[in-house]
């Protein structure tokens, strides 16, 4: 079996999660679409986080928010960049601590929704406190984020191995 260099490994992982965390991005996407009529209506009218998070940087860089015409697609713009981001750094972690692959990604999956969805997104505004939003909605977060997991996983590891150099033989 051949040695990579750190940096080497730090490439592969990068790459690897780079177009792993996309290709999960458009599953959970796909997935939510084809999930979301099941949810109970709460008759709200609310952006999603996504929108909401386009606005603010919009707002931070240009001082104007996103036209109503262009947040769907800004805001599927940040969660394909959030997506690919987290897909970095689950791609690099995985090349050094393989335990982070536990479950086949559903643990990645897992606490991607914990910190994202139930923390980050209530903490700065853009959502619902877990314990104030529907249980529906909760376990939707979950699903969706599980369907992202298993997804970066499965892609990571086909990407990995297409950069991983074949063994050395001695013939």
């Amino acid at each position: 079996m051949s040695k990579l260099s750190t940096p080497s490994r730090i490439a592969r992982g990068a790459v690897a999660g780079l177009i792993a965390g996309a290709v999960a991005s458009f599953a959970m996407d796909r997935f939510q679409a084809a999930t979301s009529s099941l949810l109970p209506s709460n008759g709200s009218d609310d952006e999603p986080a996504t929108e909401k998070a386009a606005d603010a940087v919009a707002n931070a860089v240009t001082g104007q928010e996103v036209p109503h015409s262009a947040k769907p697609l800004a805001g599927q713009s940040i969660h394909y960049a959030l997506g690919m981001g987290l897909g970095i750094a689950y791609g690099i972690a995985a090349e050094f601590r393989p335990s982070v692959t536990a479950g086949f990604g559903t643990a990645f999956g897992m606490g991607t929704a914990t910190l994202l969805d139930e923390t980050a997104v209530p903490a700065a505004g853009l959502g619902e406190a877990p314990w104030k939003a529907p249980l529906s909605i909760t376990l939707y977060g979950y699903a969706s984020h599980l369907v992202f997991g298993g997804t970066a996983e499965i892609v990571r590891r086909q990407v990995a191995g297409t950069l991983t150099p074949p063994p050395e033989t001695n013939s």
